[in-house]
């Protein structure tokens, strides 16, 4: 009776090690890389493009329709492909504050590093407004 159960417990494991092992050696299925150039391009934070986005829509309108919201969302997408998460908050922050008067507007106003910026955001607005067909 000994043997019997010992001679079970043997082919059971053994079956178990066989199923175990070959299931281990299937190859897995192909895995497609990650497109790190689309994570490094969308790198701004969910809230600044939603926050993007409906002042876009308020500007033009503030109607909620379909073609409306897309073509916003579209061009915030289009100035992440021109401009850092970095580079796209200093100028936004340099465009809003360099109508401040007097000397406290001088520091957004009038470094060159400033001006740079807010050219290169309008540029890159300029090319969203024409990827996305938006004014």
């Amino acid at each position: 009776m000994n043997k019997k159960i010992i001679s079970l417990s043997a082919l059971a494991i053994s079956a178990a090690l066989v199923t175990g092992c070959s299931t281990l050696s299937k190859q897995p299925a192909e895995i497609e890389p990650i497109d790190t150039e689309t994570v490094v391009m969308n790198n701004y934070p969910t809230r600044d493009r939603v926050d993007y986005v409906f002042n876009c829509i308020a500007k033009h309108g503030g109607k909620l329709d379909y073609v409306t919201q897309y073509a916003c969302g579209c061009k915030i997408d289009k100035i992440a492909e021109k401009l850092t998460f970095a580079e796209y908050e200093a100028a936004a922050t340099f465009t809003m504050l360099r109508s401040t008067p007097g000397e406290n507007g001088a520091v957004f106003r009038d470094p060159a590093h400033s001006k740079d910026l807010r050219t290169r955001l309008k540029e890159a607005e300029a090319y969203a407004a024409s990827s996305c067909f938006i004014k």
